[in-house]
């Protein structure tokens, strides 16, 4: 625990040498998402390094009064929380756009409201953004977490490869993309939930290739009952939605 608070400290005092600080805003769509998971995905994105942040939650009219309760108490706490409570459920390309609309950010965060970032994960991609200024999109390594809080079955990724991109998609969590060109390619196209990350990304390949890799693990998906990160059996409307996207990219 002393080791982590010593490079966290480390991290944060280096984060004052960057030329460039660009306000990151995370989005992140909720919806009946446990407490527990809601709490540990928020506490990670507090405890980052780099402290230009900001985090933008819709609940896309959530039926549990636990997750309800959550937001509220958060968005009371730190005022880089911006929390919107949708009026009716829009499904995940909807919450993800409305989350959008909270942002001010320059760059963007992708998020799912029960995985956790590593906390030197932000420092990792502004130092990126430093080196590469031109990036568009910037994705790094991840693994899975268990119930139990364990890491496992990391996932290390090759650099960017659109002929890699159109097998599967391989960059995944975690993405940070310019919001100038989530803008120009108009964000998230409803009818695609599942794969909505997949279809967006496709796009965005059609208008740059300044995709930059960051070889590190930090991002965290959760492995519960009923999630994609559960196996290939779980949530197959995604890969109806992925099949689809594909379709239209090509």
């Amino acid at each position: 625990y002393r080791l982590l608070n010593k490079k966290s400290e480390e991290l944060t005092e280096r984060t004052k040498r960057f030329d460039y600080e660009p306000l990151i805003s995370i989005i992140v769509p909720v919806y009946n998402v446990n407490k527990q998971w809601l709490d540990a995905c928020i506490e990670s994105v507090i405890n980052q390094s780099y402290p230009k942040w900001e985090l933008c939650l819709h609940d896309d009219s959530s039926t549990k009064q636990e997750t309800l309760d959550c937001l509220k108490a958060w968005s009371e706490s730190d005022s880089r929380i911006k929390v919107q409570y949708g009026a009716e459920n829009q499904h995940i390309s909807g919450a993800s756009n409305s989350a959008l609309e909270l942002a001010d950010g320059e760059f963007i965060g992708l998020m799912d409201n029960d995985d956790e970032l590593a906390p030197d994960a932000l420092y990792w991609v502004v130092d990126a953004i430093n080196a590469n200024p031109s990036a568009d999109y910037l994705y790094t390594d991840e693994d899975k977490i268990d119930e139990q809080g364990n890491y496992c079955q990391p996932h290390f990724k090759p650099d960017w490869s659109p002929e890699m991109l159109e097998s599967m998609m391989y960059v995944g969590h975690f993405g940070v993309i310019r919001r100038s060109i989530i803008d120009a390619v108009g964000g998230f196209r409803l009818g695609y939930e599942g794969s909505q990350d997949f279809d967006l990304t496709l796009r965005i390949s059609q208008v740059t290739h300044n995709f930059v890799h960051i070889p590190r693990v930090l991002y965290h998906w959760r492995i519960i009952p009923g999630s994609v990160a559960g196996g290939s059996d779980q949530k197959s409307y995604a890969y109806t939605s992925g099949f689809k996207a594909l379709q239209d990219h090509v």
